[in-house]
Formats: C-alpha cells, structure tokens, sequence
C-alpha cells in the first residue's frame, strides 16, 4: 500500500465512515436478538443501538472525542431527514450552515479538521525560543491554534489562512478579544507567499500534500520549517516527527 493511499485510508473522515459501516451488521444482531427476546424495536431504536455501536467503535479506535457525538447521532439524524413532518427550511438552513462551514471543499479537497490543544502545545514546543517568528496556520479553522501560538509566544506574529466563510469569521470575533499578535485572512493559501513565514502548519488532507510540497519548496527561506499534521508527504519523509498524544496522529516536520 503506497504512503498516499495509507494516509487516505486513516483519514479521520474515512475511518468513521468505515466504523458506521462495521456498525451496522452489530445493530442488526442486536436487533435480532432483542426480537427473539420477545422485545420489537422500531426505527428509531435501531438506529439509537447503531449510534451507540459507532460512537463506542470510534472511541476504541481512537478517534478524536467529538467524532463521538458525530458518530452516535448521525444514525438518529439520517432517520430523522425522511420523515415527512420535517420543514424544507430545516433542510435549507442545514445546507446554509455546512456550506459556510464548508465552502469550497470540492474544490480544495480539504474538509474542517479541528486539531486539539494538544496538538497546539507540541506545535509551540518546536519552534525556536530564541527569535521571534513569522508563523502562518495554512486552514486555520476557528482558530485555536494562532489565538494559542500568539498567546504563549507574544514574540511571534502568527497568521492564520482559513477560505471558509464560518470559521474565519468565528475566528475574528475570538481574535477581537484575544491578546497577541495575531491576524486572521479569508483566503485560499495559494495566494500567499511562503516565503515571507519562518514556520508554516498544515492540516489539510491527503490529496493536497503534494501540491503543498512543491510550494514550499519553491518558496520557503533556508532555516524556515512546515509543520504538517496526520499527514504525510509522499516521496518525502520528514526531518521529525512528533507524537501529540499517545494514540494520536503525528506532527511532521520538514526543514528547510
């Protein structure tokens, strides 16, 4: 299996919808059992018992904790989408959401992947303590990693590059009230110049690490550092990498 198509497969996305997948032959034994028992679950039960399975699954996989709740209501929700009694304004306003949250996922490739405090910390740990930095958070999110970097590190000007409307906009509000050097942009990273960043992070997915390589490497300084986490650079191996948490993606490092 080539590096690429290991970093698609333990993608966090990819490994839930496998596990719903796993759960749903569990629910049907449950199911099974429970009306042999003399018991007669309806739908909404069924799908109650599969949430339950995949939410379990994906703690003992070791998916982060709010791909939990996702995991345990994403049955509830889809039986929930076909009942007639739903307004077409729920679905409109759930399609407004997701595409602010979204946005041009299918063109970028790259979905919202929050990373974790954790992973904040250990990213703070590898920069160098003795020079302020220029750092840019390529997909920003909401956010959590700049407002953490130019908390800890007020030495450093930290730019976080989100496109998606939502969380670059949750990202401004945090940052009014946050103190550091920090700035927010809604833009597509492409546009941005690499070289004007000691330390570039990244996590996007496995079909843009590619792409991400060659822009580094065209533009980054000697001396400057990416970050990427979970995923790797095919046909590159990095520098280091670093384990965030004990049963977590790493963080890997390539230095230029």
């Amino acid at each position: 299996m080539s590096r690429l198509l290991r970093s698609i497969v333990a993608a966090p996305a990819v490994r839930a919808g496998a596990i719903q997948l796993l759960s749903f032959p569990l629910t049907l034994l449950a199911v099974y059992t429970l009306a042999r028992a003399g018991g007669a679950p309806g739908y909404a039960s069924a799908a109650l018992v599969q949430g339950a399975f995949a939410a379990v699954l994906s703690w003992r996989a070791g998916l982060a904790p709010w791909w939990w709740p996702i995991q345990f209501l994403f049955p509830v929700l889809l039986l929930f989408a076909q009942s007639p009694a739903v307004s077409p304004w729920v679905y409109l306003g759930c399609f407004g959401f997701l595409l602010a949250l979204y946005w041009s996922t299918f063109r970028t490739q790259v979905p919202y992947y929050p990373s974790g405090r954790r992973v904040w910390a250990a990213v703070a740990e590898l920069l160098a303590p003795d020079r302020p930095l220029a750092i840019a958070d390529v997909g920003s999110g909401l956010g959590g990693l700049v407002l953490h970097l130019s908390k800890v590190r007020p030495d450093c000007a930290v730019t976080g590059i989100e496109l998606a409307p939502l969380p670059w906009l949750v990202s401004r509000v945090r940052a009014a009230r946050a103190p550091g050097h920090h700035k927010f942009v809604r833009a597509d990273y492409h546009g941005f110049d690499f070289g004007s960043f000691d330390v570039v992070f990244a996590y996007l997915s496995p079909a843009v690490m590619p792409a991400l390589w060659h822009k580094a490497r065209a533009e980054m300084r000697p001396g400057s550092m990416l970050l990427s986490y979970e995923f790797v650079i095919p046909d590159h191996p990095p520098d280091v990498s670093v384990t965030p948490t004990d049963r977590g993606p790493a963080i890997y490092v390539w230095h230029f």
